[in-house]
């Protein structure tokens, strides 16, 4: 009787919160590819061992349970960064070498949903524009719902009809408004995180109306510079972005941005013009 008494206790019990630190890194052109490939841009340079070592270091610090990283070359290159024994990596269906995708920890329950290929508003093009990839992550009774995107260049700002590259923005917008208006029907909490090559002012813009006309988003780096290969006059924009919707809107731990920097002068070259970019959230 008094085991079923401390079960029935037990049952009783509010499930306690998950906290989870989550990452959005475009880690530029991460490839295994050889200096000179014809598939690569010129002024590719291939990676050396220490340069991968050093990528790895910078992963270990992060720390992060979820990693929504763009522009790697597959699962080779990926598993380069990240560790396969902590971390499972989940790519589009597509055979691009700049790829979006995510490295999430092996303690989480992972569901792949379809790509959100219509992102790749160019995909006969020699160098395509990437498609989203989006999961859903389980933590204790919760679930999250993200996309990870790496968006078209371009159009840093400015309204979405001055010119081809923000004509190209303009519709990859619309197709991310869409994918918005089908999780505030599903009630899903989301995040959309990654490299959206767009400064946005305080407040927002055409690009971020787009967005919200679907649904009330939350920009978690709204208010911040940016301080990865900052100068003497202080942090930069950001194009990287990582927006929260529905009840993910109140998830964010405050306080908990961080931006990664890197120590090394030579960064640009042998690691990326991107940092990484983390916030904390705290499922219920």
């Amino acid at each position: 009787m008094r085991i079923l008494l401390l079960l029935l206790c037990l049952s009783t019990l509010p499930a306690q919160a998950v906290e989870l630190r989550i990452t959005t890194w475009n880690i530029a052109w991460a490839s295994l590819r050889p200096t000179g490939d014809p598939d690569m841009p010129r002024e590719y340079r291939a990676r050396t061992e220490a340069d991968w070592a050093l990528l790895r270091q910078y992963a270990q610090r992060l720390e992060a349970d979820i990693i929504a990283f763009q522009e790697i070359d597959g699962p080779r290159a990926a598993a380069r960064i990240f560790d396969e024994r902590t971390h499972a990596f989940f790519f589009p269906d597509e055979n691009d070498i700049q790829r979006t995708g995510f490295a999430v920890r092996r303690t989480l329950r992972v569901t792949q949903n379809p790509d959100l290929a219509a992102l790749d508003i160019r995909p006969n093009a020699r160098f395509s524009l990437r498609r989203g990839v989006d999961i859903t992550v389980e933590a204790g009774t919760s679930r999250l719902r993200l996309l990870a995107v790496h968006l078209n260049a371009g159009c840093r700002e400015g309204e979405l009809q001055a010119g081809p590259e923000c004509n190209g923005l303009s519709q990859q917008a619309n197709v991310l408004a869409g994918w918005i208006a089908e999780r505030r029907r599903d009630n899903a909490p989301f995040l959309i995180l990654g490299d959206f090559n767009r400064r946005i002012p305080p407040g927002g813009d055409s690009f971020v109306q787009r967005l919200t006309d679907a649904a009330p988003l939350t920009r978690l780096n709204e208010g911040f510079a940016n301080p990865c290969f900052a100068d003497a006059r202080g942090g930069r924009p950001f194009i990287s972005h990582i927006f929260a919707g529905g009840a993910a809107r109140n998830w964010a731990v405050n306080n908990t941005l961080r931006v990664m920097v890197y120590a090394e002068r030579d960064a640009r070259e042998r690691l990326s013009d991107h940092c990484p970019i983390s916030v904390r959230m705290r499922l219920p």
